[in-house]
């Protein structure tokens, strides 16, 4: 959906020259749910950007550890950041009644990713330190 809007875009600002005036907003806005809800599949999946270079000198116990004290910091943050927050700010830009200027979407609605991508990010690190043995 976001190659077609971006297409789109394209196509009207350069070969009809007359540049189409929700397309950039919705592939703003479109981007915002990829990029976190990818980040919540990644967390999910194990593949996002991790340092080893401490876990892999020490013994199993401390890996243990370090897994579970880095988890339980992901957890806080997902949690605070993005759930605590991102329900705040859902809750302000709806009883302001806050829209998006072209698309004239309710914002509370483009905010809402945020408590959903971090409940995802909690579910997938809590099933991970009930798992890891």
């Amino acid at each position: 959906m976001m190659v077609i809007n971006v297409l789109w875009q394209v196509f009207s600002r350069y070969i009809s020259g007359n540049p189409s005036s929700f397309t950039d907003e919705l592939a703003r806005y479109l981007m915002i749910w990829v990029g976190l809800l990818g980040a919540a599949y990644v967390s999910g999946r194990n593949m996002h950007v991790a340092i080893d270079v401490l876990p892999s000198r020490t013994n199993h116990k401390t890996q243990l550890l370090l897994f579970r004290i880095v988890n339980l910091l992901i957890i806080l943050f997902a949690f605070f950041a993005l759930v605590v927050g991102g329900i705040r700010l859902v809750y302000i830009s709806y009883m302001l009644g806050q829209h998006s200027p072209a698309l004239n979407v309710p914002l509370a609605l483009v905010y809402t990713v945020l408590p959903l991508s971090g409940m995802l990010i909690i579910y997938y690190k809590t099933t991970d330190l009930i798992n890891k043995k």
